[in-house]
């Protein structure tokens, strides 16, 4: 059997008309359903569905790692050199017949090539939409509207499209250097930057902004923070294949501080399964890497409880505090499922998909915020005479 060549460029022109074919779909539904509306409401309503369709690529990609499949196609854009599995159907086969178990079997193959077809789609969508934020921009310009809070800066889409084509860069990478830890989890990295990117837009173009303390703010960026580390942490868990080094609760291999290799297990640049010098690397090491996701998830979870009960306190955030619990409680037992259950599927693509909607609700609350402003005391007795909203610099966290 010949040896495919990592980068075979033959299937690419096919590849971009097909993923553009694919974004002419939404392209004409989000047109059709806002025909009648300002193109502004056009262009917002293009970004919200942008958007919904990346956090839908994101949990496709968590089913592609998780169901082995992203070898499913060994090269890179295609598949075997072609725009499909089917053009590949006896390349397939025969390693197929060469090994049974994978990692390339027909449905892999099927499974890796329509998450490239999603992500040509989305980047195709997201090309539309920084052409149009130009367009818009220069349009609004003219008309002398620039000041329009709903006017965002097109630097936004620009960004976010030189954003898809490191995340194409990265998803290369992923299948030509054989699913190396290091790259899968900074293309999982990368994939939720791009979904905050588009989440700001969609935040900046429709909600109104909502006064929140200094204290909060810092709060807050704090608590993003560590979040985007647990979130590190945890792609390292998954392209480790960690999860069931500790399968018990609270404990882990019946002891509370079970033997661990940190110096081996965030090793990180090496190849999958084996350290730096190409040696198997040790159970200890695994130990490592998902007991420090366990340890850092008790605090993560801890502080965005403690951030979701702040935010309730605070006038016109309750909402936002309420859909952050909510994903708190579910990342909790979502991540204890994959530990006593197993890992089963359903929990593991649901745990990915409550990270990226963690990140997506931060966002959220961080592009909704302003600075909340001082107020004397007069003002504030009259605010509360009137029924408006106390929003000065002694609330939240002080």
């Amino acid at each position: 059997m010949t040896t495919q060549a990592l980068y075979d460029l033959t299937p690419l022109a096919s590849l971009l008309a097909l993923g553009a074919l694919l974004a002419l779909g939404p392209l004409a539904w989000v047109y059709w359903r806002n025909r009648h509306g300002a193109p502004l409401q056009r262009l917002q309503a293009l970004r919200l569905f942008t958007l919904f369709l990346t956090f839908d690529l994101i949990v496709f990609g968590a089913f592609t790692r998780l169901t082995d499949s992203g070898l499913g196609c060994p090269d890179w854009p295609g598949c075997y050199g072609n725009t499909s599995p089917l053009g590949a159907h006896h390349a397939i086969s025969a390693a197929q017949d060469a090994m049974p178990t994978g990692p390339v079997t027909q449905a892999k193959a099927w499974i890796e090539m329509i998450h490239r077809y999603l992500a040509m789609a989305v980047g195709a969508l997201i090309l539309v939409m920084a052409v149009a934020s130009w367009l818009r921009w220069r349009a609004s310009a003219r008309a002398g509207q620039l000041r329009n809070p709903a006017e965002l800066s097109p630097w936004w889409a620009t960004f976010a499209l030189f954003w898809v084509g490191v995340q194409g860069a990265f998803g290369a990478w992923t299948v030509t250097w054989k699913l190396f830890p290091a790259i899968v989890t900074l293309h999982l990295a990368g994939a939720l930057v791009l979904l905050a990117l588009l989440g700001v837009q969609v935040v900046r173009g429709s909600t109104k902004p909502l006064a929140m303390t200094l204290a909060m703010r810092r709060w807050l960026a704090l608590v993003f923070g560590l979040l985007a580390l647990q979130i590190l942490l945890g792609g390292w868990v998954s392209t480790n294949y960690t999860v069931l080094a500790c399968s018990d609760f609270p404990q882990c291999q019946g002891r509370w501080w079970p033997e661990m290799n940190f110096q081996q297990g965030f090793e990180l640049w090496r190849h999958l399964g084996v350290t730096g010098t190409g040696e198997p690397i040790s159970f200890a090491a695994l130990t490592a890497i998902h007991y420090v996701h366990r340890l850092m998830a008790y605090a993560v979870l801890t502080l965005l409880a403690l951030l979701a009960w702040q935010l309730n306190r605070l006038p016109g955030w309750r909402g936002h505090s309420r859909v952050l619990a909510a994903l708190v409680g579910l990342q909790l037992a979502t991540g204890l499922s994959n530990v006593v259950l197993d890992w089963p599927l359903l929990s593991a693509l649901l745990h990915t998909a409550g990270s990226a909607a963690l990140v997506l609700v931060l966002t959220w609350i961080a592009a909704s915020a302003v600075p909340a402003v001082r107020r004397t005391v007069p003002d504030r007795l009259r605010d509360r005479a009137t029924g408006l909203p106390d929003q000065t610099e002694s609330g939240g966290l002080a």
